[in-house]
């Protein structure tokens, strides 16, 4: 029987556990770099005709009247609690509106037909730069029955 024994030196372990912690960094560095490229990728909607936003909207199963309003804006620079709430809305489908700040946007707003419980007023907008959609909601600006939800309806 034979027996292998190895005689490890203090900077021989050391140099071992350097290079495992090493190894460990980079490739949690490579996954989180991926996972964050891949959600930033999968949020890039072209809305550059009405066509595209009319079938983004249908992806949701909203209806839509023929009659669109279009309206020029810019997002501002520095945020009230009103904006920091809204593109939360935005960040929890997928977009993030602080990339925007002071740029200017187009808001596309579409009337909404098929609301649950039918009700009336309520309207689609979607906010889109450079034919791409960066934001919206689908929302009832009533001060009775007022909310604002992002597309999926939640």
């Amino acid at each position: 029987m034979k027996m292998l024994t190895f005689k490890l030196r203090p900077k021989t372990i050391f140099g071992i556990i350097l290079t495992l912690t090493g190894v460990i960094v980079v490739i949690l560095t490579f996954v989180s770099n991926h996972m964050v490229e891949s959600k930033s990728v999968s949020a890039v909607i072209s809305a550059s005709t009405d066509e595209e936003r009319r079938n983004y909207l249908a992806t949701f199963g909203w209806e839509t009247d023929a009659e669109f309003e279009e309206k020029e804006l810019t997002i501002p620079q520095s945020w009230n609690q009103v904006y920091t709430d809204y593109n939360e809305v935005q960040i929890n489908q997928g977009f993030d509106l602080s990339e925007y700040k002071g740029k200017k946007v187009t808001l596309f707003t579409y009337t909404v037909n098929n609301y649950k419980d039918s009700q009336q007023g309520i309207v689609a907008d979607m906010l889109v730069c450079d034919g791409i959609l960066i934001g919206g909601d689908i929302c009832n600006t009533s001060a009775e029955n007022g909310f604002l939800v992002g597309f999926n309806g939640e």
